[in-house]
């Protein structure tokens, strides 16, 4: 059986060169800078280093900049909260099934964290439950976090509802952890976004939404569609309807735009990817617009 993990790790070798790969470490171990450390003691400022670390009353004494230098005191919890609801064993926006795009970011992000020494773990289901494993260090516990994900992940699983599963952090997961979470394209409401504010509160929180197929207008295969949640069809011959098709596009981009403005109040940061070819990208850019805004 081929390792999840070994995966992971080539199609990043694959689509991203060593540079890349560099960058993309230094966007993780920056998304925690400041927030686990101890204060060590004060050094002259060198270009290049980042602004708020400067301690500014100190610079005003000395008649210099003076940046404040810091301890790590422990290593990060990463947790992992993954939808694996009929919902991911459908198709994404590129044709790849969504399952196969979620372990992916997954691995990145939990390989990124090995290489950084945190330790992770996991938390996902679907409507009939929740499962988690505590959060440990080393790539066998990685492999086994991804198989769990792909094991549960398949058309008889239950309905997706991810709500349930950031229940479970809120009522159970101590301390600040790093919380990544991986879902279907879900719809926005107040139960949530309240929720949401919840877990904000306590921890940081990166989201990736993985995008549905687009199965009107353009996106229309010329076969019949059936929806994973339901069972409900979209015949060929109405999803190639200009008429069905505004309506489909509608309906999508106003349910990405509330669910996009939910997490922005709740001061989430967000991103989403139509295939795995766009994981390590996203995965960047979601770091670093997380950096930015704290």
């Amino acid at each position: 059986m081929t390792s999840l993990l070994q995966r992971v790790k080539a199609k990043m070798a694959i689509f991203a060169h060593r540079k890349a790969r560099g960058m993309l470490d230094g966007e993780y171990g920056s998304v925690f800078r400041g927030r686990s450390l101890d204060f060590d003691d004060l050094r002259a400022y060198i270009p290049g280093d980042d602004v708020r670390d400067i301690d500014w009353k100190a610079t005003a004494r000395f008649g210099s900049p003076l940046i404040k230098r810091y301890v790590a005191v422990r290593r990060q919890t990463v947790l992992l909260i993954a939808d694996t609801g009929r919902g991911m064993a459908a198709e994404s926006r590129d044709g790849e099934t969504k399952k196969d795009i979620a372990v992916m970011a997954l691995g990145v992000v939990g390989y990124l964290a090995h290489r950084h020494g945190d330790v992770v773990g996991l938390v996902c289901g679907d409507r009939n439950g929740t499962r988690s494993i505590p959060a440990k260090a080393g790539e066998p516990h990685l492999e086994r976090l991804l198989r769990e994900v792909d094991s549960s992940t398949s058309l008889d699983s239950g309905p997706s509802r991810i709500e349930d599963q950031l229940e479970y952090v809120a009522r159970n997961v101590k301390g600040r952890f790093l919380l990544f979470v991986v879902s279907d394209e879900h719809a926005a409401g107040p139960d949530t976004e309240q929720l949401l504010r919840r877990l904000r509160a306590q921890h940081e929180v990166l989201w990736l939404t993985i995008r549905d197929a687009d199965l009107a207008g353009e996106g229309n295969t010329g076969q019949d569609a059936f929806s994973v949640a339901d069972s409900s069809m979209l015949p060929a011959h109405l999803a190639a309807s200009p008429a069905v098709a505004a309506a489909y596009a509608k309906a999508t981009g106003e349910r990405d735009a509330a669910r996009h403005a939910m997490l922005r109040r709740a001061g989430i940061t967000q991103g989403h990817v139509t295939g795995s070819s766009a994981v390590m990208t996203e995965l960047f850019a979601l770091l670093e617009r997380h950096r930015r805004a704290g």
